[in-house]
């Protein structure tokens, strides 16, 4: 699932690419899943963005959007499998790529596109947002492109701790661990808390840290804290700083272990001979070093590291849930939402029904006229 890093990353080559160009044409198809479910559809987007000009781009965590010379503006997330792809520019993450087939590489529009677009001028720039899974998202947010952090899905998430460096402070993060009663684990993952943490960042964080995933939030230290702090910024402006090139990442890190759990021939310790471990902290399945991720505090009772099975590891749910439920369990992470004590069922009902639907096949793409 994209993360923090990965978002700057798309950020960074849509300011290099798109950024003061004017949108000649644009094509959506009408998929209920990224348009509909949060309140638009693929022919307002196309209306949005044609004949406008790209002012604009910034993100803030898992978020991401593009401010037009006139709103709505849009408002972008990326879910599991979302990507932008930018015709002849490898925008992908490196590890991505090695997996692509050639064909792959050089097919446009690319597979489950969602809406794309093309740029006046010579040579013009051509623009796709692809979901295979459709749990991402593409919203319109009517407002002063000045004033989007202000405006909903944005508000309501956490700072983003390489953007807010005003907000994301060493106070304010023992604040919240002190006031919540969870796995530290889970915190870091609550994008009301902090914005951009997911899977990896997280185990990287803690692994940085030397705390244990499952050891509760209020337990710690205030020494330990600091040190948490100083982790995730670490962690994420190191990866910020690499647009998210996992080639780029340094030696040491546990991401370079992580990846292959259970793969013939995959290493199942640290160069150092730490072995590794796998366990469920809130519904994730979390990698750590046992022998340096000390317990010093309360911890979640009961929970206990997992065999290490032929598994992807790219922020999955335990084997022993069914694949609907592991996608549900994912997908929460992609809209952090205002906390409400008491919810309605149909609220509920709307907020859990996420399942693990793919792309639309071919047959049933229906796109929106090509208007230019």
């Amino acid at each position: 699932m994209p993360e923090i890093a990965e978002v700057a990353r798309i950020v960074h080559f849509i300011r290099l690419y798109l950024v003061g160009k004017t949108i000649a044409s644009a094509s959506a198809i009408d998929d209920s899943n990224v348009f509909g479910k949060v309140g638009t559809t693929g022919e307002a987007v196309e209306a949005a963005l044609r004949g406008k000009k790209v002012v604009s781009a910034g993100s803030q965590g898992k978020y991401f959007w593009i401010t037009l010379d006139k709103p709505p503006h849009l408002v972008m997330h990326f879910g599991m499998t979302g990507w932008v792809h930018i015709k002849g520019e490898k925008t992908a993450y490196t590890n991505y790529y090695k997996k692509m087939k050639d064909s792959e590489l050089s097919q446009w529009p690319p597979k489950f596109w969602k809406f794309q677009l093309t740029t006046e001028g010579k040579p013009a720039v051509e623009v796709a947002f692809t979901d295979a899974r459709r749990f991402g998202r593409v919203r319109l947010v009517d407002c002063p492109g000045d004033d989007i952090r202000n405006h909903s899905p944005l508000k309501e998430n956490g700072p983003d701790p390489v953007i807010d460096i005003d907000r994301f402070t060493e106070a304010y993060l023992r604040g919240k661990m002190n006031s919540r009663h969870v796995p530290v684990k889970a915190l870091l993952l609550d994008q009301v808390m902090i914005s951009g943490i997911g899977n990896w960042v997280a185990d990287e964080t803690l692994y940085q840290a030397k705390m244990h995933p499952e050891q509760y939030s209020d337990s710690f230290s205030d020494e330990e804290i600091k040190t948490l702090y100083e982790s995730i910024r670490y962690v994420c402006q190191t990866a910020v700083d690499k647009l998210g090139d996992s080639d780029e990442f340094p030696g040491h890190w546990l991401f370079n272990h992580r990846w292959g759990k259970g793969d013939k021939g995959a290493a199942g310790k640290l160069p150092n001979g730490e072995k590794l471990a796998f366990i469920t902290v809130g519904g994730r399945t979390s990698c750590y070093a046992p022998g340096i991720q000390k317990k010093t505090g309360q911890v979640v009772p009961g929970a206990k590291a997992e065999p290490i099975k032929a598994e992807d590891m790219g922020g999955k749910a335990p084997v022993k849930k069914s694949r609907k439920q592991k996608a549900e369990s994912n997908a929460r992470d992609d809209e952090a939402l205002p906390r409400k004590k008491n919810r309605t069922s149909k609220a509920k009902k709307e907020e859990d029904e996420a399942g693990p639907e793919v792309g639309l096949s071919s047959n049933r793409r229906r796109s929106t006229r090509l208007v230019k």
